[in-house]
């Protein structure tokens, strides 16, 4: 294996090792009569941990890399649905939001962009939905499970969410609606943004496995990933001898998958919920986006993976910058026409 890689351990755990990873540079590097270093710091936020590695020459390297932080830490405290101080969980509770930030705002309609252009494959409002496996509907008959979805999916739709001057608000009375298909994937990109504004050319957010970089790597090298078998078994249909690694700089990557969080005992039931249906997506193990923006990347990963292999890659075929992997069911892997350029 590469030394200087990434490696995603498991792209359907959406788990990036950073493993002996961006090394500091050998004899150091001299820029402007400056050294630059590499700093890395990883700290538990948004129900996961998020890794912040920058190269410098700067003293306050401290500074820039606790702003980044406390910019995630603002966008977690306004989106998570955990925190029942937060701006989402107001509109959740009330159905309205008067005055919400801007970030707020940002993520909305952000959501409702990609609903429209996921064809309704991404959908935070699919929280009704969650809630009812979340309390054990797995456990009801079919025809139980099929009434009570049929019910849950009229509160869903992210068209019925209105996003006016004066606020924020839900159409129909019931509804509900979670960032966390999007929340990451936005607060990686602005952590990038304050790294960048310390006019810091080299560096990498790793949110849970969303990734965000800048520039390449201060020695000049490209960014690695690397995809590993998706399955922890070992088992050899599973298609991992044939994932490739990806290099690329000023991208980002994002992993959805499929067997990281169940509902249920029996492992049936996980948590990426295709939102026409109210059932578990299950045409695929897992997708893997590139794409110029961690939110974007993140979006159509799941998007990706609800639409199955074909529609999904036909998804990423009509936008332009983007590519992806994508393993079905079976362990067949499927490549976007412009994958090439990043496979190591």
């Amino acid at each position: 294996m590469n030394p200087c890689a990434i490696r995603i351990k498991n792209p359907v755990l959406i788990v990036i090792t950073i493993l002996a990873v961006f090394i500091l540079i050998s004899g150091m590097v001299s820029c402007k009569s400056r050294v630059i270093d590499r700093f890395e710091e990883t700290r538990e936020m948004m129900g996961t941990y998020v890794t912040i590695i920058i190269y410098t020459g700067q003293d306050q390297s401290a500074e820039i890399l606790n702003s980044a932080f406390a910019r995630i830490q603002e966008i977690s405290d306004i989106a998570s649905v955990y925190d029942e101080n937060s701006q989402m969980s107001e509109l959740n509770r009330e159905g309205i939001i008067r005055g919400p930030s801007k970030e707020l705002t940002e993520l909305i309609n952000l959501s409702i962009e990609y609903y429209g252009i996921s064809g309704g494959s991404f959908d935070i409002t699919i929280s009704p939905v969650l809630e009812l496996w979340r309390q054990g509907l797995w456990k009801e008959s079919e025809e139980v499970q099929e009434e009570k979805l049929q019910e849950a999916l009229k509160l869903v739709g992210s068209h019925m969410i209105m996003v006016e001057d004066s606020g924020i608000y839900f159409t129909t009375e019931g509804m509900s609606a979670d960032l966390g298909g999007i929340a990451k994937g936005y607060a990686v990109d602005e952590a990038l943004k304050v790294i960048s504004d310390y006019g810091v050319e080299s560096a990498l957010v790793n949110a849970g496995g969303d990734v965000g970089t800048i520039g390449s790597r201060a020695n000049g090298e490209k960014w690695m990933v690397e995809l590993d078998d998706p399955d922890d078994s070992g088992n050899e249909d599973s298609g991992s001898d044939s994932l490739p690694s990806f290099e690329f700089e000023d991208m980002a990557v994002a992993t959805s998958g499929n067997y990281y969080r169940y509902y249920d005992p029996e492992r049936q039931v996980h948590h990426i919920t295709d939102p026409h249906t109210g059932y578990s997506a299950n045409s695929c193990i897992s997708a893997t986006v590139i794409a110029e923006s961690c939110i974007e990347a993140d979006v159509l990963a799941t998007a990706v993976f609800v639409k199955g292999p074909r529609e999904g890659m036909n998804l990423i075929e009509e936008i332009d910058g983007v590519e992806a992997l994508i393993i079905d069911s079976s362990g067949r892997i499927y490549q976007s026409s412009g994958l090439l350029k990043y496979i190591k």
